[in-house]
């Protein structure tokens, strides 16, 4: 069938083509109203948009089959005349219903029409007239039918190529929306596609001859109107590629401006703070931490800015390398800042810092050690004389270490000298932020950015790609193993039972454990998150801290000492609370996920979470890092009501079954959508992967990576890759490039 334009009103004005064709907007080829419907529903405003908006999968016609020998249930073409057409009524003569018998000499077959589908049928298989029908055989009163089949007419002529190549053609099936079908799209990319032919491509021609990919114009004309699968295989491959490498010029033009920049380098003096640290440490160093803290120490050797990301299961010991980062500093002569997302993580890093450096972070006090230095904490709740001390330490250079929240990055904040950034839990970031606090050295400081989600490979080259990588994957002697399972409180109520028999078991023995809620539960602005589908089931809202803390000491942890804790409590009653479990005061914390990262009682050895399903894989293995964290083993009960055939039930299955946090991540993200896994990967991006899959593609991101570094190293400017720089122009805001946003 001829494409048919998709056009609502007739043009008033010829073409005004820019330099940039794609740019188009789309209402100029296709008119207002199904523009609108595009922009509104798909995000898609200009011809390129369009142009890559690309079919979900495909679906064949099926070979040409005789009526004689047609199979039931299968998708069919076949070629026939038409015997006779009538139309019925029924419904007191508001319905109708078209009948067409077919016929191709050696069998005779139905077609069936209904409601308003009958007219423009009616019209043109009139009895005598040849045509292709293609559809899904199916029975109706002991007779083989086609209901509502494709058909297109055949020209007098018995034209054999035109018949086997419509018959042979493969569907393209777009994502689609409300009030704009996939047929619609594709006669809608139909009316744009000529303009594939003025596609810019991104890739320089010499890579692209080597790597043996078809032009672009080819593979948008192939991916969307494929005569092949190889077609289709020859389409994807290019477009996926496009996607990793614009992506990985634009991260690797970042890593490059980044190198360009001077930075004061940090060699540690011996026989100073560092070493009078090491020497106080009651354990010795793992072999991973030993091998990422060389990396470290040789990126801050350098005069240019480490862009370190270091990645660690729970309680490898990440913070015990970035503290040692940051005394080599303080022992060169700088300070070093250390960002967490929340108050509560603020003060615990603070904390356990001071813990384990002793009188070394005394600095300037009665009692303080030689080469000691000042360990300051600064939030946005201090008050205001503590807050002013604090930022006098920094800026007279008093204090060789600051861990704080956003508060650090406000325009009051001033450094001494500025020479490391430890930014703890990045995806909580954006990169504006990160920036910002560099922003404050008299040259850019050092950067080291800590994570507990463990990243695969792939993700952390695309989401993380402007940052080396060392991974901590060495658990440090003495931790314990922690034991998970899922407990079935709707089918299995007494295994619920036994869950808090096992918390009072643990209470007994001297340990303590969290219990871990969804919600707060006590402020209507609580708004329900939107449904997942398999929420459905279950209409109650999540599980509300106050509610369950309530319930346990009335009932099943009666007599026990249960406290509570959450974001919106005032910081000091969350510190205190924090202070009193850490000291044993208490024996059950009820907690919202605040207790998610950084939090560290040993003596912790049980955590049930409560409706286990409403959390992402993720953050389950996030959260059961919290116990087993002394020499006791940890427990981790994973409460959920949902039933045993319902997808979050194996995701829970998942988690039970291993510890290993970079498995369980890959999971994770192969059980969510391509956009979920980058967030918003890039920030000002028109558009984020549409062909690429992260995980699957991990070949082709390395590749995509290494010919990006050398692409970029030859022509930083890509004074001679114009295309490339329209499509870095098109992934990113260009005054932005900088701040591809992590998510």
């Amino acid at each position: 069938m001829d494409p048919v334009p998709l056009r609502d009103e007739p043009l008033e004005e010829p073409l005004n083509v820019r330099d940039e064709p794609l740019e188009e907007p789309l209402k100029k080829t296709l008119g207002p109203a199904t523009a609108k419907v595009l922009a509104e529903q798909l995000d898609l405003h200009t011809v390129g948009d369009l142009l890559h908006h690309y079919p979900r999968r495909y679906e064949e016609r099926g070979q040409l089959t005789r009526l004689a020998e047609l199979p039931l249930d299968e998708d069919v073409t076949v070629v026939a005349q038409v015997a006779d057409a009538r139309v019925h009524t029924f419904n007191g003569g508001r319905g109708k219903r078209l009948e067409i018998t077919i016929t191709d000499g050696s069998g005779r077959l139905q077609l069936v029409f209904f409601g308003r589908g009958v007219h423009k049928p009616h019209q043109e298989l009139l009895p005598g007239s040849r045509a292709m029908f293609a559809g899904r055989v199916s029975v109706f009163n002991r007779k083989l039918q086609l209901a509502h089949p494709s058909y297109a007419k055949l020209g007098g002529g018995d034209d054999a190529v035109d018949v086997e190549s419509w018959a042979g053609a493969l569907i393209p099936i777009y994502p689609a929306c409300k009030g704009m079908e996939s047929w619609k799209i594709a006669k809608a990319v139909d009316a744009v596609l000529p303009r594939a032919q003025e596609a810019a491509d991104p890739l320089p021609p010499a890579l692209r001859e080597g790597r043996g990919f078809v032009p672009l114009p080819e593979a948008l004309l192939k991916v969307h109107r494929p005569r092949t699968k190889a077609d289709v295989e020859d389409a994807r491959a290019r477009l996926k590629w496009d996607e990793a490498f614009v992506l990985q010029v634009a991260l690797a033009r970042r890593r490059f401006a980044d190198a360009q920049l001077p930075a004061v380098a940090r060699r540690p003096s011996p026989g100073g703070i560092l070493d009078a640290f090491d020497a106080r440490l009651p354990f010795t160093l793992t072999d991973g931490q030993r091998k990422v803290t060389g990396e470290i120490f040789d990126d801050l050797a350098t005069e240019h800015p480490m862009h370190r990301l270091l990645q660690g299961e729970v309680g490898s010991g990440k913070t015990l390398v970035a503290l040692r980062a940051m005394l080599a500093v303080v022992d060169a002569g700088g300070q070093t800042a250390m960002l967490a997302p929340t108050e509560v993580l603020a003060q615990q890093h603070h904390r356990s810092i001071v813990e384990m450096m002793g009188e070394l972070a005394e600095g300037g006090m009665l009692g303080g050690a030689d080469r000691a230095t000042k360990v300051v904490l600064l939030t946005g709740s201090m008050g205001a004389a503590a807050r002013r001390s604090a930022l006098l330490d920094l800026v007279t250079g008093e204090a060789g270490i600051v861990i704080g929240t956003h508060a650090l990055i406000e325009d009051k904040v001033r450094f001494h000298d500025l020479g490391l950034v430890v930014v703890d839990e990045q995806h909580r970031f954006g990169v504006e932020q990160r920036d910002a606090l560099r922003s404050k050295g008299r040259q850019p400081p050092h950067l080291l950015v800590m994570t507990a989600t463990p990243i695969p490979r792939t993700v952390a080259m695309t989401v993380f790609g402007d940052l080396e990588t060392s991974v901590l994957d060495q658990l440090p002697a003495g931790r314990s193993p922690i034991a998970s399972h899922v407990v079935p409180a709707q089918d299995k109520p007494h295994f619920l039972a036994r869950a808090w028999e096992r918390v009072r078991e643990e209470v007994a023995k001297g340990h303590q454990a969290y219990v871990v809620c969804p919600r707060i539960g006590d402020d209507e602005d609580e708004k329900p998150k939107k449904k997942q589908p398999e929420d459905e089931a279950e209409k109650r809202p999540p599980l509300a801290v106050l509610d369950v803390a309530a319930q346990l000491a009335e009932g099943p942890l009666a007599g026990l000492r249960v406290e509570v804790l959450h974001g919106r409590m005032p910081p000091d009653d969350k510190d205190a609370v924090m202070r009193r479990f850490a000291a044993g005061e208490a024996d059950v914390l009820v907690a919202t996920t605040v207790i998610e990262v950084g939090v560290n009682v040993p003596n912790a050895t049980a955590m049930v979470i409560m409706d286990a399903d409403r959390f992402g894989v993720s953050q389950l293995h996030q959260l059961r890092g919290r116990v087993g964290r002394g020499s006791a083993p940890g427990l981790c009960l994973l409460v959920t009501e949902m039933p045993e055939a319902a997808p979050a039930r194996a995701r829970l299955g998942a988690v039970a079954a291993t510890l290993d946090g970079f498995e369980l991540s890959r999971i994770d993200l192969e059980q969510r959508r391509e956009g979920d896994v980058l967030g918003q990967a890039q920030s000002g991006a028109r558009s984020s992967l549409r062909m690429l899959a992260v995980i699957e593609d991990e070949e082709v991101i390395a590749a995509a990576r290494e010919e990006a570094v050398r692409v970029v190293r030859e022509d930083p400017g890509l004074e001679r890759s114009p295309a490339l720089r329209l499509a870095l122009d098109a992934l990113v805001d260009h005054e932005r490039e900088q701040y591809l946003d992590k998510g």
